[in-house]
């Protein structure tokens, strides 16, 4: 007990300030200035009984909701992402079906294969891991970076950029012809069981302090190989050649399958430049805005590209996304679903709950002082595809096809207000022919490279 007592005087000591617990006096100070009344007993026994959502739902908002939009691009089907952190691939495919299935007249139904790119993503992502391992090797274990690394080997979470690196590289198939496993619908002890072998591996890497790099790569190429068979038991074997043809609403094939490979496949029915046609924009008000941003070791491939966004105001952001939606064009967009959903109704708007009135207590950060103490941060990408707007021109609400299935929300969909949007939106993707000359111009500078565990970039999509 005396070593205790020593150890926290020398703390108080070393930051300065005298031993302050609580006493027993401040505890009756406490309990004296909060007694509860008649109206929070009421309170305090319905907080025992259920959760706090549901008991700061405020009723005067569940009025019909007006689902009206001025703007909207026309899709057909809402996907599942099921139990799994792959909003991002969910989200980057929608994009690309949606020009598919406009441009070729598809039926409901047609979706890309998540689990095809899903299967490189996380063989690319051990890759970057080990490498990063080799290359900060003779950086001590308490190093900021490597310990970053080592909590931080591989998720099944992602980005945009994450989307161009991997379709350049290995292309995209249709759901049909790699389908969804168990596991690449319920990805969080499978990802556990990577994590630990690569961890695992990344100690015998960081073991041998005298051995060359090309006795490491050797190494690192053993650890893969054995990465890639883990992968093709729990998610398939990628395919390298197939047949297709589009199918009408009756399922008959419109004309002969023909044979094609991933990367021809793309060509033909996509073939968009997705790593130099696209900005992507962030709205992070703790940054200075019109400056270029680089996360250091946020990328898919090792040879990929790190993640890079233009921070500019929301006013700019809502000026693109308003001109991709009404030539028709959905946005990768991203933000924190989770604050304000009414789930149920698939309804984010901030007058959904009252929580100040529950606990008697105000909630006043702004969205810059969210983010700088970690309380919010993009959580999810969705598929921004619609806009209500005034007499004036200005938005009412937005609304995103969201990949948490048909029943999720309003019919699949989340329909946010527009003052929602400001507080929780961050990231939107354009294509660089709705941007401005003056987004044109900024994101054309060099980027400011930040830390991987940047207070932005803890909470992953």
């Amino acid at each position: 007990m005396k070593k205790i007592f020593l150890s926290m005087t020398l703390l108080c000591g070393t930051l300065g300030v005298s031993a302050q617990g609580i006493s027993q006096e401040m505890l009756t100070r406490f309990s004296q200035a909060n007694k509860i009344t008649g109206s929070e007993r009421a309170i305090k026994n319905a907080l025992a009984a259920g959760p706090v959502s549901g008991l700061a739902l405020n009723q005067d908002n569940q009025v019909e909701q007006n689902t009206f939009f001025s703007n909207s691009v026309p899709s057909k089907g809402i996907t599942d992402q099921k139990s799994s952190g792959r909003c991002w691939l969910f989200t980057g495919m929608n994009v690309l079906r949606a020009k598919m299935i406009k441009e070729q007249n598809l039926p409901t139904g047609m979706e890309f294969s998540q689990n095809y790119l899903f299967f490189y993503d996380q063989l690319e992502k051990a890759n970057l891991f080990l490498q990063a391992i080799i290359d900060t090797r003779k950086k001590p274990m308490d190093d900021q970076t490597v310990m970053w690394l080592f909590h931080n080997p591989l998720s099944d979470g992602g980005t945009f950029t994450g989307v161009a690196d991997l379709v350049a590289k290995y292309g995209i198939v249709p759901k049909g012809v790699m389908p969804e496993t168990y596991t690449s619908n319920n990805t969080s002890q499978f990802t556990t069981f990577l994590k630990r072998k690569l961890r695992e591996d990344a100690l015998a890497l960081r073991a041998d302090t005298k051995a060359t790099d090309k006795t490491l790569q050797a190494q690192k190429e053993k650890y893969l190989s054995e990465i890639y068979h883990m992968l093709t038991l729990g998610l398939g074997t990628p395919v390298t050649e197939f047949s297709w043809a589009p199918k009408d609403s009756d399922g008959r094939y419109v004309y002969p399958p023909k044979k094609y490979t991933p990367r021809s496949f793309y060509e033909e029915f996509i073939n968009l430049d997705l790593q130099n046609d696209y900005i992507m924009l962030m709205n992070d008000p703790t940054r200075e805005y019109w400056k270029t941003y680089e996360i250091q070791y946020d990328r898919h491939t090792y040879d990929g590209h790190n993640w890079l966004y233009l921070n500019v105001p929301m006013q700019d952001i809502k000026e693109a996304a308003i001109a991709s939606i009404k030539d028709s064009t959905m946005m990768y967009f991203s933000c924190d679903v989770s604050k304000y959903l009414d789930r149920s109704r698939g309804i984010s708007d901030l007058a959904n709950y009252d929580y100040d009135a529950i606990f008697g207590v105000h909630f006043g950060m702004d969205k810059a002082q969210r983010i700088q103490s970690f309380d919010s941060g993009s959580t999810h990408a969705m598929t921004l595809k619609a806009v209500d707007l005034d007499e004036d021109g200005k938005p009412l609400k937005w609304k995103v096809e969201n990949s948490w299935g048909s029943s999720s929300g309003f019919q699949g969909h989340i329909i946010m207000t527009d003052e929602w949007f400001d507080n929780y939106m961050f990231r939107l993707v354009i294509n660089k022919k709705y941007a401005s000359d003056k987004v044109l111009k900024a994101s054309q500078q060099k980027p400011t490279l930040l830390p991987c565990w940047d207070p932005m970039f803890s909470a992953e999509e």
